[in-house]
């Protein structure tokens, strides 16, 4: 596992031709492969006058506001995507510090917070032991590989049936399509203030996003361009990381055969909600997860199943519904 991100399939595809392996593991052939998709808060690399233009100042906690689980299944014809609300109750594992060397017992917290203390391991270490997985990679993405990664692509089209506007973010958009570059598609991924469904309807938002970039990516054939592609591999990965954790050709089989993957044939879903918890001193508010339904769904990831039925084609709610998780195919978030 290894390195952030702020969304889903941009990240997702080039994730998959770059994700960093975690060491000693392989990618399980039998089972797919698991990828887990970090989009860190860090705004540092970013100028003063983007956050400025795009709202993206305010404080960093040094978290991950998006977390996603990215199943590939082996026979590399289905994308399987799982988000896991940043507010989530989690348990830290026991664990070293990095900086001290010294022995750190487990703890309750929000899930974001695994970061904070212990990096991206420490933050596959906690969704392993919450989902059962294991995970052969991980992908982070700050603000500044974002916003680059999207004007790399020429930007990507999202639209709406409902005017989006967040006084947070100053994300304001008018029903239909819209083609945003970086700083604006951050702007949207971002936003949690558009409606009462908070960090669940930007989840939605991210989904949608990922979708349509997954298309565009696949429209320009820049998945099967080796120049476009290791292009993107290297604006989303940045200057200080080192281990690919796949050789090039690996890298360019799996970036052919995701160039093949419908919309159809992905799957979008949040890990299902069953309320909130008792507020605590210690950690504050976080949402507990509906352990019977979100057992069985990382179940069928684990034995590389699909999440819906054959033929299924569930509707989103738009906005979506706390407690009333829809698991959607790609092509119910494209645009018509």
């Amino acid at each position: 596992m290894k390195r952030p991100l702020a969304s889903v399939v941009l990240a997702t595809s080039a994730l998959l031709l770059s994700g960093a392996a975690l060491p000693g593991r392989t990618a399980p052939a039998p089972h797919g492969t698991n990828i887990l998709l970090m989009g860190t808060d860090g705004r540092d690399t970013i100028t003063a006058a983007e956050k400025r233009e795009f709202h993206a100042g305010g404080f960093a906690c040094d978290c991950t506001d998006v977390l996603m689980v990215v199943h590939v299944s082996a026979r590399r014809d289905r994308v399987s995507v799982v988000a896991l609300p940043r507010d989530s109750y989690a348990d830290i594992p026991p664990h070293r510090d990095d900086a001290t060397g010294a022995k750190r017992p487990a703890r309750p917290s929000k899930i974001n917070g695994a970061y904070a203390e212990g990096g991206p391991r420490l933050t596959v270490a906690t969704v392993e032991s919450m989902t059962g997985m294991d995970f052969d990679h991980y992908l982070q993405v700050d603000f500044r590989r974002f916003i680059d990664a999207v004007n790399e692509v020429g930007g990507v089209e999202v639209c709406t049936a409902r005017p989006l506007r967040d006084p947070a973010t100053r994300l304001d958009l008018l029903p239909g399509r819209h083609r945003l570059g970086g700083g604006q598609a951050l702007q949207y991924v971002r936003s949690r203030k558009v409606d009462r469904a908070a960090d669940l309807g930007r989840i939605q938002r991210q989904q949608r996003f990922l979708v349509q970039a997954l298309r565009g990516l696949q429209g320009k054939h820049l998945l099967t361009d080796p120049v476009a592609a290791a292009g993107l591999v290297r604006t989303l990965l940045g200057s200080g990381h080192v281990d690919q954790g796949f050789g090039a050709r690996d890298l360019m089989e799996l970036a052919a055969a995701l160039h093949k993957v419908p919309a159809r044939n992905t799957e979008f879903a949040t890990v299902p909600v069953a309320g909130f918890n008792p507020t605590r001193p210690d950690i504050g508010s976080t949402l507990a997860w509906d352990r019977r339904k979100a057992d069985a769904m990382f179940t069928k990831l684990r034995e590389d199943r699909p999440l819906l039925k054959a033929g299924a084609h569930p509707k989103p709610y738009d906005p979506p519904r706390m407690t009333r998780s829809v698991t959607v195919r790609g092509s119910a978030f494209a645009c018509d």
